[in-house]
């Protein structure tokens, strides 16, 4: 549904996009991953018809973001990170100047629906500007699905929400990945973890990493870390966690946890469990340590010319930046 081939965007001197390639499947949730001034939110406003590229070419739901703009805005929903609101407006009368916009028949009944949706039905006659940021995201959403589209582009569609609304619009986006194609933007890994299928790195304007959440991670980390802890008295452990095979590293932790790593590939949790509990601990947790995306992005910088990955997960840039 998405088909990104050599896409580049200059603003004069300065290159926002170089040469990223890409696609994205119905039924995918896609995270685009990256930090401030990454290409992010260029690669999406191309992707929704809003600016051109400089070169390459781009196509949504098999039509070209040039040559064929109004049939890609037909059918893509998108949601930027700070969404454009009449404060003056309430919901009901903005999502249906909106609704009007798109030319979406039975527009009444389709905002009542997206109300529903993204659970703000309750505000349907509340002014904009009595709204709190997390609510306006919602209508941000909201104003995204008034036209079912194919597509979804979402910029950091959970800024500003509460945990509580955080959830409910992950499993919002996961229910709606399952019939369209999304593309997330965001900074936060586990996000990205949560939701996507699929995750690209975009770094400076290049992609540096394409893969599942779960590899990305084992990848670029190089290891995988797992906390542990027992219930009293922790005496004795640590030796008991060194002799299990695949652990290559045991640290206490000063909350008086313990931290092991494993290879890539290599999941000792169960022999782990099995030795703790074997030797009369109390096992309370065994989970694993994420990485934040600025500790990967660090890992990324500080080994970009050495970094060893499989053929299929990066694309390195040409240039070598």
């Amino acid at each position: 549904m998405i088909q990104v081939e050599g896409l580049t965007k200059d603003y004069g001197a300065r290159l926002a996009i170089d040469n990223i390639s890409f696609h994205a499947e119905k039924g995918e949730i896609l995270g685009f991953l990256g930090p401030n001034g990454a290409g992010k939110t260029t690669t999406m406003r191309i992707l929704c018809g809003y600016m051109p590229p400089t070169a390459g070419k781009a196509s949504v739901a098999g039509f070209d973001v040039v040559e064929q703009s109004l049939e890609v805005r037909k059918r893509v929903g998108y949601m930027p990170e700070t969404v454009p609101l009449y404060e003056n407006m309430t919901v009901f009368d903005y999502l249906k100047f909106m609704a009007d916009l798109r030319r979406v028949s039975n527009a009444e009944d389709r905002v009542e629906d997206v109300l529903e949706l993204v659970h703000m039905e309750d505000r349907i006659e509340s002014y904009i500007s009595s709204l709190s940021k997390g609510m306006r995201q919602r209508i941000g959403l909201a104003q995204a699905l008034l036209h079912e589209p194919d597509v979804l582009i979402l910029d950091e569609p959970t800024i500003g929400l509460d945990p509580a609304q955080i959830i409910e619009v992950r499993n919002l986006i996961r229910e709606l990945g399952q019939e369209r194609t999304v593309l997330l933007s965001t900074h936060i890994l586990s996000e990205a973890q949560q939701l996507c299928n699929r995750v690209i790195i975009i770094n400076k304007g290049h992609i540096v990493a394409e893969d599942t959440p779960q590899r990305l991670q084992e990848h670029l980390v190089g290891v995988q870390r797992v906390s542990l802890k027992v219930a009293g008295d922790t005496d004795g452990l640590l030796p008991i966690i060194e002799s299990v095979p695949g652990v290559n590293s045991v640290l206490a932790t000063e909350d008086g946890n313990f931290e092991f790593q494993t290879n890539p590939g290599v999941d000792s949790r169960p022999q782990v469990a099995r030795a703790v509990v074997e030797a009369g601990y109390d096992l309370l947790e065994l989970r694993p340590i994420g990485m934040s995306l600025e500790e990967i992005f660090l890992q990324l910088t500080r080994e970009d010319a050495t970094l060893s990955l499989p053929e299929d997960f990066a694309q390195q840039p040409e240039n070598g930046e």
